[in-house]
């Protein structure tokens, strides 16, 4: 505008501002780019010049309203440091900054970006992530979408609040029954599925317990898989177990040069490889990784999931949206109160949701304490200590210094990285409980189907069409096009 326009400064900023609106996906310092100036300057010389005279008059801004203080100054600045940070640049540069859960907007403005939610609090909102129940539930699982639409009508396609209609139907045990067993088809179709393309057989009467999402230590694949590993030493202690059987599946891709993200899918693998091939345990826990996790197979097995797996470390998740899709099909969470998990529990209730575990507070404060020390789980919770133990005693592969870092990681610490960063360890016995009371839960069959069709019920507020609508309302004030 400036260049190509003439206009003046102020009115090509005035004219920015109010088309450009930041959307902040995660607080993950990783996602929160930062270019190095020397790189920047040199590959984009004149927008490099722009953005100096953006910095230049922002910290003029903040001295008039704070005075000289350099060091929020430097904290502030969208160049500092060798660096220009881009997220400052978007919040400065826009008229919109909004997180995409509740619970993640409220950390953006009092913990990550607080000191920019000071001087634009009107800039900040929240806009709850949604998915398109068209894809997930029409496309993905066209059984249940059919008996939905006998039963509520057409419509919910558009208007997805209308399968609040399922409510009254939720003790009725002929629609249980049908809910059921459409389940109970497409976990049969899924153990066909995984039978061809993994050679391991799986019990379709078995509680699908699933887990698939990007795989990175805050969403703790890691404490599914140790838990398994528990399980797994309580069943060889006493093979009459009374537990439900339970296949544990996990999907997962990692960035390229995450050595802990693989090390950790190869630790699910060694596992599988453990807990399949014991006769011992005749067959009550199978673990299944699930290669190339993507769209056309996350479609085989969302329909199944009887439990949703959302164990993020509390105040990590911005907001997920797997967790909406396994609702939306009748699986039930197991999480954290972190996210949209707050959400769900909003919209389901605390009696249909299997929430565990440290909450977004406890975690910030465990931070600003800095005293957590794993080694304390280690000694007193037995459980914890044979698992860990196994990582690196020989059970899980000869080379006894494989999975050593992950140890290390849990115990002591490793890369500079605070023991245990993530609380794993921590939230270990809440989270074993939790699982003990789904291996209760699912025995009661009527009452089980009672509690998915509500998840299925109350979804509603979870489609995009939603978020869409609020976005086009309070940040764009764009009017729908009808299209005859």
């Amino acid at each position: 505008l400036v260049d190509e326009n003439d206009l003046p400064w102020d009115e090509a900023w005035e004219i920015t501002t109010k088309c450009c609106a930041y959307t902040n996906h995660t607080i993950m310092s990783e996602a929160l780019e930062k270019w190095p100036i020397e790189l920047f300057s040199r590959l984009l010389p004149r927008i490099y010049m722009i953005v100096e005279e953006i910095n230049r008059r922002f910290c003029d801004m903040l001295i008039s309203k704070f005075g000289n203080n350099p060091e929020k100054i430097r904290k502030m600045a969208i160049v500092a440091d060798g660096q220009i940070r881009m997220a400052w640049l978007a919040i400065v540069g826009s008229h919109s900054v909004n997180g995409v859960a509740a619970l993640h907007t409220e950390i953006l403005k009092n913990q990550e970006l607080r000191d920019f939610y000071e001087i634009y609090p009107e800039k900040f909102n929240n806009k709850t992530n949604g998915i398109t129940q068209r894809r997930w539930l029409g496309h993905a699982n066209p059984k249940l979408a059919s008996l939905i639409t006998n039963k509520v009508g057409e419509g919910w396609e558009k208007d997805l609040t209308k399968l609040k209609g399922l409510e009254k139907l939720a003790d009725d045990p002929i629609f249980q029954a049908q809910f059921m067993d459409i389940k109970k088809e497409n976990k049969i179709a899924l153990a066909d599925y995984l039978k061809k393309t993994t050679g391991v057989e799986i019990n379709p009467d078995s509680i699908f317990d699933i887990q698939v999402k990007r795989l990175h230590e805050y969403k703790r694949q890691l404490l599914n898989v140790l838990h398994v590993l528990s399980l797994y030493n309580k069943l060889k202690v006493n093979p009459g177990l009374d537990i439900a059987p339970r296949t544990f599946i996990f999907g997962a891709k990692s960035a390229a040069g995450y050595r802990m993200a693989k090390l950790i899918i190869k630790l699910i693998n060694s596992v599988a490889d453990l807990v399949n091939n014991d006769e011992t345990i005749e067959g009550k826990i199978k673990v299944i990784f699930a290669e190339n996790y993507r769209v056309t197979l996350a479609e085989k097995l969302i329909p199944a999931a009887d439990v949703s797996e959302q164990i993020s470390t509390a105040s990590k998740e911005a907001s997920g949206t797997g967790n909406m899709k396994f609702m939306l099909n009748g699986a039930l969470t197991l999480g954290t109160l972190d996210g949209a998990n707050v959400e769900i529990r909003e919209e389901v209730g605390d009696e249909n949701i299997f929430i565990f575990g440290m909450k977004a507070d406890e975690v910030i404060a465990e931070y600003a304490k800095n005293d957590y020390n794993p080694w304390d789980i280690y000694n007193m919770n037995s459980d914890v200590r044979n698992v860990m133990n196994m990582l690196i005693n020989g059970t899980l592969d000869e080379d006894r210094e494989l999975f050593r870092d992950i140890y290390n990681s849990l115990l002591n610490g490793i890369n500079g990285n605070r023991p245990d960063e993530y609380f794993v360890l921590k939230d270990f016995a809440a989270y074993a409980e939790a699982q003990d009371r789904i291996d209760k839960a699912y025995k009661d069959k009527k009452h089980w189907a009672k509690m998915a069709i509500l998840n299925t019920a109350n979804s509603g507020k979870f489609s995009s069409d939603r978020t869409i609508q609020e976005y086009a309302d309070d940040i764009w004030d764009l009017k729908p096009v009808h299209i005859d």
